[in-house]
């Protein structure tokens, strides 16, 4: 089996894989302080629940692909896979990786790991042009041309961290559950807020897609929007402009790169 691990700002999604389809799945906090060895206790926890998995670390695992936006994760986790599992092949996400998408950045090395799966993933299962709507502790938007390159993208505030700020610099206002309000009138406070922020981030998906679609190919409705990200569906049923859900296309995106690497290790 392949275990792939995404490590995000706020969470780490981990997810395991039978051939192509994704047998088990977690989600943990993603905490930079933890050590390698803590790393691997945590492991050893989540996949010892697995059913197909051994009861020492490393059984049944015979792949592993990483990508990280958090460096001293990806340091820790890189010596994870050197103490605890020495003989497996392991691909981790960084310059010179083969992923088969071309960079066209003024410093491709600035773009996040995590975008650059998800566009492989996106032009494996859809095709390109294509728009990528990860929301996760930033939204971003990511453009894949016509030919499959990676063509740069939009970068905004998260809904999380919109929320907190609310929360934070609003006096008369308060951290709010991550809801549906009744209306988008809203009848209290809480509701209000609520409403702001669905709504008001399915406006700016719409508005921002259909400004990139317009820079992306010539006739924009061939552009397939693809969103992802655990809170992708806070926003699904409000904004129009998304085609397709693929809750694990950054999962599905390690798989792929794992496959295209692993060849020449």
């Amino acid at each position: 089996m392949l275990l792939t691990i995404d490590v995000g700002n706020t969470h780490t999604v981990l997810g395991l894989f039978d051939g192509e389809e994704i047998v088990e799945h977690w989600r943990i906090s993603t905490d930079a302080r933890r050590t390698a060895d803590e790393l691997a206790v945590l492991l050893q926890g989540l996949m010892g629940m697995h059913p197909l998995l051994g009861d020492e670390l490393g059984d049944g695992i015979e792949g592993i692909a990483i990508c990280s936006t958090v460096p001293s994760v990806l340091h820790e986790l890189r010596e994870v896979t050197r103490r605890y599992y020495g003989d497996v092949p392991a691909v981790l996400v960084e310059p010179g990786i083969k992923t088969g998408v071309p960079i066209l950045m003024d410093n491709p090395k600035e773009v996040g790991a995590d975008r650059i799966i998800n566009a492989v993933a996106a032009v494996d299962l859809y095709g390109g042009p294509a728009i990528v709507v990860d929301f996760g502790t930033a939204t971003t938007f990511d453009a894949v041309s016509a030919r499959g390159e990676y063509a740069g993208g939009v970068i905004a505030p998260g809904i999380e961290i919109s929320v907190e700020a609310l929360g934070v610099k609003g006096a008369q206002l308060r951290k709010i559950e991550l809801a549906r309000p009744r209306s988008v009138i809203g009848k209290n406070t809480v509701e209000a807020m609520q409403s702001g922020i669905i709504y008001g981030f399915a406006g700016q998906v719409d508005g921002v897609v259909r400004r990139m679609k317009v820079e992306l190919a010539d006739d924009p409705d061939e552009v397939t929007v693809i969103a992802t990200g655990g809170l992708a569906p806070m926003v699904l049923g409000e904004a129009s402009a998304i085609d397709e859900h693929e809750p694990w296309l950054t999962l599905i995106g390690l798989r792929l790169v794992y496959e295209r690497n692993v060849s020449r290790m």
